[in-house]
């Protein structure tokens, strides 16, 4: 399976936000979307950094609350690993593993085209394992379509 596969189910649709917001309007903005990184973008497509839930926890045990009226791109990780979405799920997830990450942005001829997250990642598996499960179990009882 590829990424691409997952964007399809899952949609393309990015979180971007610009190096210059505050960190305490970046963490209203992954409360209102329900997630946990965003994608750090004065563009909206080229991808500057990634900032998550992580970067501000340890931002604030190491600056205190001042780093709220910080801008992002003080926190953000600027190192990012993108992959395409030609990219094998596996490799992504040995990715996702070693590397500790939870979320991937997926990029197209320099442009962002998604983001793959574990939670992606995990809900695919599950899936599969379910399919797998009902395919057997139908096979067991010999209810095959």
């Amino acid at each position: 399976m590829r990424i691409s596969d997952i964007l399809r189910v899952k949609g393309e649709n990015v979180v971007t936000v610009p190096p210059d917001m505050p960190v305490e309007v970046l963490v209203t903005e992954l409360a209102r979307h329900r997630i946990g990184a965003a994608v750090v973008s004065r563009d909206g497509t080229a991808v500057e950094g990634i900032v998550s839930e992580r970067d501000v926890v340890r931002a604030l045990a190491e600056r205190g609350p001042a780093v709220l009226a910080e801008p992002v791109s003080t926190i953000q990780t600027t190192q990012v690993r993108t992959v395409t979405p030609d990219a094998q799920l596996e490799d992504v997830e040995r990715l996702m593993t070693e590397r500790r990450f939870r979320h991937v942005p997926v990029v197209v001829d320099g442009r962002l085209a998604g983001v793959v997250s574990i939670g992606d990642v995990v809900k695919n598996r599950i899936d599969e394992l379910e399919t797998e499960r009902t395919t057997l179990a139908d096979y067991i009882t010999g209810e095959r379509s």
